[in-house]
């Protein structure tokens, strides 16, 4: 049985906020294409697991956010542009490059520079404007986890963007 009318408009109603999530996640146009079609396919497959009181943003962000892992499991690796490429990459687009090419491209190094985890709290939080607990729901980690990434995330890109710490993110203290 194929899914309800009011589902499926939801759904692609949600799409524009999948797409730049997907792209934030990937760093690649084309690889945030294959997540957000895979994430769509997921979504009208398993239509009946959606909870109509539950948001529907928040489902297929939840969606994305695990076909992703399993991508990144599957192939082993992450597909992250390098800082140094970034012109080349925008180029190779076409378009006008806007106004503020520039500090699209330092907060892409920036982003770039965080681990997967801390960046993907960051933009689901700043970007897509989820709650820490709807970041904690489509993550599947405790509220408290999100608040940490969030915040290291915002110093390490802070600092980057001040130009006070260029290198890599500071390691994690071990508490004991």
């Amino acid at each position: 049985m194929d899914a309800p009318a009011a589902f499926r408009r939801q759904l692609l109603e949600s799409i524009p906020r999948l797409r730049r999530y997907a792209r934030a996640l990937t760093f690649d146009t084309p690889s945030a294409d294959d997540l957000t079609q895979l994430t769509l396919e997921r979504a009208l497959k398993r239509w009946r697991q959606f909870d109509p009181r539950r948001e529907m943003v928040v489902w297929l962000l939840s969606v994305a956010h695990n076909a992703h892992l399993d991508g990144l499991r599957r192939d082993a690796r992450v597909t992250v542009t390098d800082p140094a490429d970034l012109q080349q990459v925008q180029d190779a687009a076409g378009g006008h490059p806007g106004v503020d090419v520039g500090l699209r491209m330092d907060l892409q190094a920036a982003l770039a520079l965080l681990p997967a985890e801390q960046r993907e709290a960051l933009l689901l939080v700043c970007v897509e404007q989820l709650s820490y607990a709807e970041v904690a729901e489509v993550m599947n980690i405790p509220m408290g986890t999100v608040m940490s990434r969030v915040c290291r995330a915002r110093a390490v890109m802070r600092r980057f963007l001040d130009g006070s710490a260029r290198a890599a993110v500071p390691p994690l203290r071990r508490v004991v």
